[in-house]
């Protein structure tokens, strides 16, 4: 697989690698990951696919068909690709989401690298230390599943999850309650929660580019000194992270988190150590206006 200097080199013995969404032409994963083989010195490329909710099944059968080594999965697919998997990672299962998806000879693998990511981006340049700690999460979809569950692993005092629907929130509270003190709670009952919080992290698409000036919270709910933390990593600072940093908040974006994902993913698939500071740099100068 490895051949240093022919990262992205396109013959008939490169390996296939892409991402999935919908949408997905705002994503930078390609970039990212292209610049990981050429770094390494692997005979790879990655693509962004856009595949509809009604062609998953297709898809998967193409990834076999096809030989395409491993995919990434993102809004809204996380939960409905597991359906078509021949095998899932136990903490994958767990979490009720996949996002790294392995191709082991026609056997498709499901695991989840967003949660992992995230912990550590949070770890490393916000927060070093979760135990002990409230916290809040906004929305319930499948980036705030893994997340929960890596957090729930962290020892925290407590972990409420805020969400449009409520009954979405206690499903996955209810699916993560052995991990760690979790329960859900409506929007309405969201400034309270924030009130006390050490961590209030936003895992919704609210803010993403280009509707920035949008936020999932009122910034001013937050006590000063709490961690602000958001998923989106486009724009870099979001107006949410804005506020709450003119408010006294310590603030936390999403890029961290997007460059561990896509790390441990890259890991997965090639077995070898993630060129992190380059695939970093790389969706930094994608990210400069």
């Amino acid at each position: 697989m490895t051949n240093v200097g022919a990262g992205n080199r396109i013959d008939s013995n490169t390996l296939l690698f892409g991402v999935i969404g919908n949408p997905i032409r705002h994503s930078k994963s390609p970039i990212m990951m292209n610049r990981a083989f050429q770094e390494t010195g692997i005979n790879g490329v990655y693509t962004a696919f856009h595949v509809t909710s009604d062609r998953i099944a297709d898809f998967a059968a193409g990834v076999r068909a096809m030989g395409i080594r491993g995919v990434n999965v993102t809004i809204p697919h996380k939960l409905d690709i597991m359906s078509v998997l021949d095998e899932i990672d136990a903490s994958a299962r767990t979490i009720g989401a996949v996002n790294t998806i392995v191709n082991e000879e026609g056997r498709l693998i499901g695991y989840n690298t967003d949660g992992i990511g995230y912990v550590r981006s949070l770890k490393e340049e916000a927060e070093s230390e979760l135990a002990g700690k409230k916290i809040v999460v906004i929305g319930a979809g499948g980036a705030a599943r893994g997340i929960v569950y890596a957090l729930a692993n962290e020892k925290p005092e407590r972990i409420t999850i805020a969400n449009r629907s409520v009954e979405r929130a206690s499903e996955l509270a209810r699916s993560l309650q052995a991990e760690a003190d979790i329960q859900a709670i409506s929007n309405e009952e969201l400034q309270a929660a924030c009130e006390e919080a050490d961590i209030v992290i936003n895992t919704t698409s609210v803010g993403m580019f280009p509707n920035t000036e949008d936020t999932p919270v009122d910034a001013s709910w937050l006590k000063p000194d709490a961690v602000a933390s958001d998923l989106i990593y486009n724009p870099l600072k979001t107006k949410f992270l804005r506020d709450a940093e003119e408010h006294g908040c310590r603030i936390h974006g999403g890029l961290g988190m997007f460059i561990y994902q896509g790390a441990y993913a890259f890991e997965y698939w090639t077995g070898q150590p993630a060129p992190a500071a380059a695939m970093r740099e790389t969706v930094l100068a994608s990210l400069q206006p």
